[in-house]
Formats: structure tokens, sequence, C-alpha cells
């Protein structure tokens, strides 16, 4: 369990410490989260295998002028980790999941979404059923529609999808979540420490089903039980395209590399896209210097350049 870890991983004693946050009981399964500030919300979502822990500097930097908020999905961080009998491990689930701790919160106007890898699908499928209730989105390295026809999809990846050799490598040996901590970061590496505090709540093979159900609930075909909930996604990101959007982007990382993020400059053109050359996929610990003043720029800002053509569109 983590609690037995906290004591030799010094960087999660200390946001077990800072960060103790909530409980919510989703239908007899516990749901963890942070709730951090007061102020205009902001709903961080976060991707596989991470969990809170990735947004522990961002919650510090916005909470002390924001309401921050960020669940871990069940099966991750500090929430419950059933098995398949007790939970679906599917996209709908996660966005039903987000939805329903939002309600439970109050959280129904004025939403920031902050979203990286599964994130994106989840926090923007909520959004594509909410868009009256987005005032702004943050988007790090991640998708919210299929992937781009000239994207090979990895073969480490389509190893990890299989049910022998995969359950090895992603239960058996944790592969997928300390292996993800070991390339996540292209620019600073992370040190040992920080790499179990990552890897910490998968530390079981019970505890890693969700880390192998993202994988296999990842949608390239449509027999794939998810791809169907993305083509309408997909269908309803029009509805998102004047909300104010700031891009970051890691553009060494290997699997949502500038393919992905091409296809999210062609959909929302008015987008604030800032690249960072030596980052990897976890940009928030490769670039958290530059990259988290940017993201509290464009959230206080009065009016981002996006919001602001995207209210002369409306008035033309």
């Amino acid at each position: 369990m983590i609690e037995s870890q906290r004591s030799t991983i010094p960087e999660l004693r200390e946001f077990l410490a800072a960060h103790p946050g909530r409980d919510f009981d989703r239908d007899g399964l516990r749901l963890h989260y942070l709730d951090e500030g007061e102020g205009r919300p902001v709903v961080m979502v976060h991707g596989n295998p991470t969990w809170s822990f990735y947004y522990r500097r961002l919650v510090e930097a916005l909470s002390p002028s924001h309401r921050t908020i960020v669940p871990d999905h069940v099966g991750c961080g500090l929430s419950d980790k059933p098995d398949d009998a007790r939970y679906r491990y599917t996209l709908e689930s996660r966005v039903d999941d987000l939805e329903r701790l939002l309600d439970h919160l109050g959280i129904v106007d004025d939403v920031t979404l902050v979203v990286h890898d599964w994130g994106g699908l989840i926090g923007t499928a909520y959004a594509a059923r909410h868009p009256e209730r987005i005032a702004r989105m943050v988007v790090l390295n991640t998708a919210a529609f299929h992937m781009p026809k000239e994207k090979r999809f990895p073969w480490t990846l389509s190893l990890c999808r299989t049910p022998a050799v995969g359950a090895l490598a992603v239960r058996g040996l944790n592969g997928f979540a300390r292996g993800a901590a070991s390339i996540g970061c292209t620019k600073k590496p992370m040190p040992r420490s920080l790499r179990e505090a990552y890897a910490a709540p998968y530390d079981s093979w019970e505890d890693r089903i969700a880390v192998h159900r993202f994988v296999q609930d990842i949608p390239l075909q449509p027999r794939d039980q998810s791809y169907n909930l993305v083509g309408w996604v997909e269908g309803r990101l029009d509805l998102l395209r004047s909300v104010p959007m700031f891009i970051g982007w890691g553009m060494k990382d290997f699997v949502f590399d500038e393919t992905f993020l091409k296809e999210w400059e062609r959909r929302f053109p008015r987008a604030l896209v800032r690249r960072y050359p030596e980052a990897g996929h976890y940009i928030l610990e490769d670039e958290a210097e530059s990259l988290i003043p940017e993201i509290k720029s464009f959230l206080n800002a009065p009016e981002s350049p996006s919001t602001a053509t995207a209210t002369q569109a409306a008035e033309s």
C-alpha cells in the first residue's frame, strides 16, 4: 500500500503531508481528489499511469487564487482499485465519474479544464457533454480525437495491450508505470525517488489493473469499446472552438508527438500554443519553471488573444 512507502520516498511523503485530499463515494467506491483554494474552479484531469501527484506544483501555484480540483481516477492514485466485477474500466465510466464528482461539488459553470494524456479524452468528453460549463482549457500532450492517420501506433503500446504478455509487463513487472516515469522526461530525467513516487500507487498486480485497462481501452479500431465515444466527442469539438485555449506541448513526446499537436492547431486555430523543444511527455516535470507561469498568466489574463478573436468572430 502507498502508506507503507511514505517513509522511504521523500517526494511522496511531502506530497501526502501537504495535500491530504478528500474522498467521494462513487457508488460504494472511494474516489480520492484534491480540493484546494478558493475562486474560479480549475479542474485538472490526469492520464495513465500518473495520478494527482502529477499536478502538485500547478495546484500549489494556482490554489492561492483559484479553487483547484484534481481527482484520482478509480484504480489510480489514492482511489479504490476494484476488479472488473465492481467497475467498468472504460472511457465512458471515467467521464461519468468526473461529471458525478463535479456535480457533487457544485462545480457546474466557469470551469477551467487542464488535461494531460488520457485526461484529454476524459476532460474533453465532459466538455462536449456540457460546453456551456467550460470557461477555458489548458491542453498538455494529449488528444481529444482519433489518432491522426499519419501517426503510427508505437509497438510497445501494442504489446502492452495484449492479455498475456501485456498483463505480465504492465501488471506483473509494473513496466508501464516505471517505464513511463523513466522516459517521460527528456529534458530533466527524474531522479529515482521521484520515479518511485509516481509508481507508488501501483505496487501490486491487483493495484495495477487500471494501468492495464487504460492501455487496452485506447480506441484504435471501430471494434474497440470506446471508439464510438471518441467519434462523438470529435463531432462536438466545434462547440468548444470559441473557448480560450492554451496548449503547452513537449516536442519530444514519442506518443503524443507533433502530429497530435498539429491536429489540435487545425481544430483550434485561435489557441495560444507554446512548444517546448526539449520536453517529453511529462511536461509539467520537464518544464515546470516556465510552463506553470505561462498557465498562470493565461488563466489570470482578463482577455486572452483567443478570447478576443472569438469575440470578434461572434460579433462580425
